[in-house]
């Protein structure tokens, strides 16, 4: 006998990633390649919209990229311009029709929209817009922003999304596709990256530079928080759409997020990952055998520590890349099953060893408590558990997938607590000042809110002062 069980995930998930391109026969093809590069950002749907100058088609379904889009599937979507999404809900279920890009036919055209990030207000303004006679075929907080545009009186589109824009609060990089224009637009904030690129004389537009390096794009620059690039036969322009706010980018997509071979907020992601583990060194040194990384994403920290602490870096978690969500578990049940399906310990490294081990956040602590517990029966003498960020007290309300704060091991206990609940030898946490000093915020333009319960935006900070009180 056996049974199928679901494998948890004990880490931070990014909602989206969004790629588009205007102006290239293979449009299709190539926003195709551009989600797959961000496939990371996102892996419970997947869609593109393309646009041949009449038409604009769509096509959606849940589950990955290379899945999704068959060539007999790229090939009923021509045209010269497209967007791709890729998603992981923050906002709405895990379904079909919130799938995106979304779509609409309206009053401004034939509209697909994808988003990365997430309305802090969407549940107000939808009530809103329902009370005066919307009606939403989706749950997520994307379709407010074409219901807004849709019921905007501005009659261009520059102007509705404007408008519609004006009403919204929180974080998104949004592109948006009609019949013959593409447009790339960031929040006032720049909560989420969002970049701009060419290709043979085409306009590219994605979440991080490595959907860039894919299809051989050249990087250009940033979208600006506040910033609608439109993209036409007319060419590129540049309309500022709101007024100006302070910066607050997602600090996380340094930590964990983005693709270590990208560039993201003008900084390579790898650099900043490689300072938090030497920072993570000089913090919080201790005497060791080896360095060892919680594969994929505690590797550049990993490599970081060793170089500044001197301590060997060896690879002795090895990572199982074909894991999905559902599995048929021995029905004798196998103890930390989930985790040893992930991670298997290489015994000869770790054997009689004093082991460093580097993760990028703990989250509710039950995954990091069993990697502990795999390495300590590999043999590991002592483990020293380092993380390359401070400890994580609050929920993301800026297109995160995070657990209430009460599901979060560091708002309900020391650091102390959670040492003697991993079974490490000793814990260090990044501090937040060496977190800013690694990624180089000087000018503190880095939302840190996750690590500080303080949000940058009014209704979200007051819906926490709220529950506090309660």
């Amino acid at each position: 006998m056996s049974k199928s069980i679901q494998l948890g995930d004990d880490h931070f998930h990014d909602c989206c990633g969004v790629f588009g391109i205007y102006g290239h026969p293979e449009a299709a093809k190539l926003a195709y390649l551009g989600i797959y590069a961000l496939q990371h950002r996102g892996q419970e749907s997947a869609g593109i919209a393309a646009a041949d100058g009449c038409e604009v088609r769509n096509y959606r379904a849940l589950g990955l990229v290379q899945e999704t889009f068959t060539p007999e599937v790229i090939s009923r979507l021509p045209g010269s311009a497209a967007v791709g999404h890729t998603r992981y809900s923050t906002s709405g279920d895990t379904t079909l029709i919130n799938a995106q890009p979304i779509m609409i036919d309206c009053n401004k055209g034939k509209v697909a929209l994808g988003h990365n990030g997430n309305l802090t207000n969407a549940l107000e303004l939808r009530r809103k817009l329902e009370h005066r006679g919307s009606i939403f075929q989706t749950t997520g907080d994307t379709e407010v922003i074409v219901h807004l545009v849709a019921r905007s009186v501005v009659r261009n589109l520059p102007g509705a999304l404007a408008d519609a824009l004006g009403q919204v609060e929180g974080a998104y990089s949004l592109l948006l596709l009609t019949r013959d224009e593409m447009y790339a637009i960031r929040d006032p904030r720049g909560f989420r990256p969002l970049v701009l690129g060419r290709l043979d004389g085409a306009w590219v537009a994605a979440s991080e530079t490595c959907a860039f390096d894919l299809i051989d794009a050249e990087y250009v620059r940033e979208v600006e928080p506040g910033e609608m690039v439109r993209i036409s036969r007319s060419g590129v322009e540049s309309i500022r759409f709101g007024p100006e706010k302070p910066h607050q980018y997602c600090i996380f997509e340094h930590v964990y997020f983005s693709r270590p071979d990208s560039v993201i907020f003008g900084r390579p992601v790898n650099r900043s990952r490689e300072q938090l583990g030497r920072r993570l060194a000089r913090e919080y040194p201790v005497e060791a055998d080896i360095v060892t990384p919680v594969p994929d994403s505690g590797v550049p920290a990993a490599v970081g520590y060793a170089a500044e602490s001197g301590i060997p870096f060896r690879m002795a978690l090895i990572r199982n890349h074909y894991v999905g969500r559902t599995f048929i578990e021995p029905e004798q049940a196998i103890r930390d099953f989930g985790v040893k399906l992930k991670l298997n310990p290489v015994r000869r490294m770790l054997e009689g060893q004093r082991v460093v081990l580097v993760d990028d956040s703990i989250v509710r602590g039950t995954t990091s408590r069993k990697i502990v517990r795999l390495v300590r029966e590999a043999g590991a003498t002592e483990i020293h558990v380092r993380i390359s960020c401070p400890p994580t007290i609050s929920p993301c309300y800026y297109g995160v997938d995070t657990p209430r704060r009460d599901e979060l091991i560091a708002a309900r206990q020391s650091v102390e607590e959670i040492r003697k609940f991993l079974g490490a030898d000793s814990l260090g946490y990044l501090s937040l000042e060496s977190l800013r000093a690694a990624v180089e915020d000087g000018e503190q333009k880095f939302c840190t809110a996750c690590y500080t319960g303080n949000y940058p935006t009014e209704l979200v900070q007051m819906e926490v002062e709220a529950h506090r009180e309660s």
